[in-house]
């Protein structure tokens, strides 16, 4: 697609009802982030880092490329989003009575229109399950395994948290 400014772009919101501080440090730390997204992440996301991250309820893991890490406000990674690498950008928005909102932007698809259109459905409806599973995380302690749920049909035969 020759025109980057009309490329379809990913877009999830969520108020979590935790300080910004916290919920910065539950996108950063993979201890608390395999709680609701991926179930194991090989180390904690820093400037230059190349961090793996694991779904094991698929049997899939990808590396992802840490380009930004401005606590407690701002994450940019790139990531390989079917065989093209793009940018995801993690934003962190302080509200009143502690409050968070967390926006997650993920762009430049590969591809015509079409396939770039579905990607970045796709990657929205993703993004959307990843925040809510943090908000039920951080606001009441509850796994509600979402990614797990996202795609039944897929799971590892015997596989269980």
């Amino acid at each position: 697609m020759a025109d980057d400014a009309k490329r379809p772009v990913a877009e999830a919101a969520m108020l979590i009802r935790r300080p910004v501080a916290e919920v910065f440090e539950a996108f950063v730390d993979p201890a608390i982030t395999s709680r609701f997204w991926f179930t194991r992440g090989s180390g904690r996301l820093e400037p230059g880092a190349r961090i793996r991250w694991d779904w094991d309820m698929y049997g899939v893991g990808d590396e992802v490329v840490v380009k930004a890490v401005e606590p407690p406000r701002r994450l940019l990674i790139d990531w390989n989003y079917n065989g093209t690498l793009t940018p995801v950008e993690w934003t962190f928005e302080p509200r009143g009575d502690g409050a968070t909102k967390v926006t997650v932007v993920n762009s430049g698809f590969g591809g015509d229109f079409a396939a770039c259109a579905q990607d970045a459905l796709d990657s929205t409806g993703g993004f959307a399950l990843v925040l809510a599973g943090a908000k039920a995380w951080l606001e009441h302690g509850l796994e509600l395994g979402l990614i797990e749920g996202r795609h039944s049909d897929s799971l590892v035969e015997g596989w269980s948290r």
